[in-house]
């Protein structure tokens, strides 16, 4: 197989996840959107989830990402360069909206926007595993 698709295999992976901690999550569908996955909380309490796959082990793209909001989340899914690897669990971080900027380095001469894995090993430790924050 040469060919993967890391946004559904991410997306799932994290559905799956959120159900396995008892959420109430839902995956939205559509093209070009920044919410993946919606998690009612309680009545009145809900919060929106992007997530972003990455089947290597360099950077995510983040030129989509507009604005950052409160009750919102990005899950960075890494597969680590080995996501035809059933037994591979990915390196995960989960990250409020709010905080991403901290971590996006903007490329020189170019309008690129990314999320690099070794800044997040680097500067996010916190963040690693961090179900908490949406559960």
């Amino acid at each position: 197989m040469s060919h993967y698709n890391t946004n559904l295999a991410s997306e799932f992976y994290v559905l799956s996840i959120l159900h396995r901690l008892g959420a109430d999550a839902t995956l939205t569908l559509g093209n070009k959107k920044s919410v993946d996955i919606a998690v009612v909380r309680d009545a009145g309490n809900s919060v929106t989830v992007d997530v972003k796959g990455l089947a290597g082990k360099t950077s995510w793209p983040v030129d989509n990402v507009k604005e950052a909001k409160k009750n919102h989340f990005l899950v960075f899914v890494c597969f680590l360069g080995r996501i035809a690897d059933p037994e591979l669990l990915p390196e995960v971080y989960v990250v409020p909206s709010m905080q991403v900027g901290k971590f996006t380095y903007h490329a020189p001469n170019s309008n690129r926007k990314v999320v690099q894995l070794s800044r997040l090993r680097k500067d996010a430790g916190k963040y690693k595993d961090a179900w908490h924050l949406i559960t």
